[in-house]
């Protein structure tokens, strides 16, 4: 089970922030040749995030290209598919057919370099209304992409909508991104970046919002918002007791014929079960990656 909580994108072009965006905490690090990048910058930037995978590292590397429809993508995708690449993320995906060519191109590129075929994860951004429309196509599209990521900068302006800080006219978004996740048999998606950088109470709120409505984590754009990320996407500890004890009493119950019991005022059943189960496959997961 991987830990997807925090992604932390840095521009590929600013030496000082590659450098030290690695250290930030972050599940994974999402080094940027799109939005941060200048046109005139985005070549030469290639082989500084190329240089920067290669160096050690506790988490998860990825890269955003440009979007399908620019004169880089191609470009970028040959240039940085190799040893070192965990993630590549589309940008602007608004059709199946965008991301199976991005497949189709990627394993070609891991066969001719000896690479495991399917082993560089493909993590799409819905940012449109055109790509919140064909949700159900393109999870389902049998691509590799095992989460989506969800993007409200683009998606605000291009539904001219206001970007509200309560942020519930994404309400109907994210519930599509975690709807057609489920049905595609995909993880659950990733949440949309918060971009008020010094208001911290409003990540956690903006986290505290997508993880009840299904999301399993954030992108962040300023190290500061990492650890209130992970925070939110972890189980506390008295989730994790909790779980600890249904779990266990579920066990005696059923060993003696009964698969519903009342425990501190909760009536359990299999789904109960389930989810607890499910908090205490995560805190084992991130304990593992916290121990390295």
């Amino acid at each position: 089970m991987g830990v997807y909580r925090s992604f932390l994108f840095a521009p590929g072009n600013h030496p000082r922030k590659v450098e030290k965006v690695f250290d930030a905490g972050s599940d994974a690090v999402i080094l940027d040749l799109e939005d941060a990048v200048a046109n005139v910058e985005k070549v030469a930037t290639r082989d500084v995030i190329v240089e920067a995978l290669q160096r050690p590292r506790r988490n998860l590397g990825y890269v955003r290209v440009n979007s399908f429809e620019t004169e880089f993508c191609f470009g970028d995708i040959d240039a940085i598919v190799g040893p070192g690449l965990d993630g590549i993320v589309l940008p602007m995906v608004e059709n199946p057919a965008q991301l199976i060519a991005v497949d189709w191109m990627v394993a070609n590129l891991e066969r001719a370099r000896g690479l495991e075929v399917g082993a560089i994860d493909i993590m799409p951004i819905l940012e449109t209304g055109k790509g919140i429309a064909a949700l159900p196509d393109i999870a389902g599209c049998g691509s590799r992409v095992k989460r989506m990521a969800f993007g409200a900068g683009d998606y605000t302006y291009d539904m001219n909508m206001d970007w509200t800080l309560d942020e519930v006219n994404l309400d109907d978004a994210r519930s599509r991104m975690v709807l057609a996740s489920r049905a595609a048999d995909l993880e659950p998606p990733v949440d949309t970046v918060w971009i008020h950088i010094k208001d911290l109470d409003g990540i956690r709120a903006s986290s505290e919002r997508a993880k009840q409505m299904g999301f399993q984590g954030k992108m962040c754009i300023y190290p500061p918002q990492v650890a209130i990320v992970n925070e939110v996407y972890s189980p506390t500890a008295a989730e994790i007791e909790h779980a600890e004890k249904v779990v266990a009493a579920f066990d005696e119950a059923e060993k003696a014929g009964s698969s519903s019991i009342q425990l501190d005022g909760y009536f359990i059943d299999y789904p109960i079960v389930y989810k607890a189960q499910r908090i205490l496959d995560a805190a084992r997961a991130i304990r593992a990656q916290e121990a390295g």
